[in-house]
């Protein structure tokens, strides 16, 4: 919220954190041959290079953070578009059934948003026009983005299934092959962290150590980003992906209503429709309901059986 632009140097730090973490443990200090071919890393870094800095950039673009959530949940969207025209396959009417509510869910939050740009009292006539341009040009990043995204899964699954699992290698090659690539940025990010060392001052808890309050945000945020991403690589390995899903699923759904509650986030009730549709629409894909059927009907008998 103090500084929008920031996206970079954030990006830039947990790429940085999760590389030579990954560089001591895993790669051990590079004596470790990588399982899947280096060539194959740097084809997938790219993407996800890509996708990083356009949906931090998007942030810039008049895009509010609870909208930036709700569209990246459309994931599922275009897994599905990209699926069937690249993998060919083919789904259950279940299954188009809640792509169908998702997209209406992102449909409504994203017109809703629309308005509330369009209508931004405080504006001239033609400083709202070059707003609203800018925020349709948030919306197609956005799209792009998520279209690159999906693109990169198809990628990673067709890896996998030619190389086996390998979670926690390609974690440290996606996010150490790309570090060069912020040589681009260098001037936003060294601007930013002279931002950052202008703010006021804050004294850690419990450790004592006084240091500007922006370096501590970034320090805590790189610390969760580590661990939330660490925590979806082993559910990969660990548990069906169903159960992935829905713990990222129920995640996004928490995290954007903190965002609504605590930052006090513009949300109408069309928003809240929207969302509605995005998570029951997410939640019908998994088929959670399918699985918690014959899980409760056993629930339920087994009281008369005792």
């Amino acid at each position: 919220r103090q500084f929008p632009g920031c996206g970079n140097i954030v990006t830039f730090s947990q790429f940085l954190f999760i590389a030579v973490e990954g560089f001591i443990f895993e790669a051990n200090f590079g004596r470790k041959k990588p399982a899947i071919p280096i060539r194959y890393y740097f084809i997938m870094v790219a993407m996800f290079f890509t996708v990083s800095v356009v949906n931090n950039y998007a942030l810039n673009l008049n895009i509010a953070m609870p909208l930036h959530m709700i569209f990246r949940s459309g994931s599922l969207i275009a897994s599905m578009a990209l699926g069937i025209i690249i993998l060919k396959k083919r789904y259950s009417v279940s299954k188009y059934t809640s792509i169908a509510l998702v997209s209406l869910g992102i449909f409504t939050c994203t017109f809703m948003s629309a308005k509330q740009v369009a209508s931004d009292s405080s504006l001239n006539e033609e400083d709202g026009l070059q707003v609203f341009l800018w925020w349709l040009l948030g919306i197609a990043a956005l799209t792009f983005a998520l279209l690159m995204s999906a693109r990169m899964g198809i990628f990673q699954e067709m890896l996998y299934k030619q190389f086996g699992k390998h979670s926690k290698e390609a974690l440290f090659y996606n996010h150490a092959l790309p570090l060069p690539g912020f040589l681009l940025l260098a001037p936003n990010i060294y601007h930013h962290a002279v931002l950052f060392s202008q703010s006021e001052p804050f004294q850690v808890p419990v450790i004592g150590l006084t240091m500007p309050i922006m370096w501590f945000y970034l320090l805590m945020n790189v610390i969760t980003q580590y661990v939330c991403i660490r925590g979806v690589f082993i559910l990969t390995t660990e548990c069906t992906s169903l159960t992935v899903t829905l713990v990222v699923t129920l995640r996004k759904f928490v995290s954007l209503i903190f965002s609504i509650l605590y930052f006090h986030n513009p949300f109408t009730a069309w928003h809240w429709l929207g969302t509605t549709f995005v998570f029951v629409g997410t939640l019908m894909y998994t088929e959670v309901w399918n699985s918690l059927g014959p899980f409760l009907a056993r629930w339920r008998k087994r009281p008369k059986e005792e």
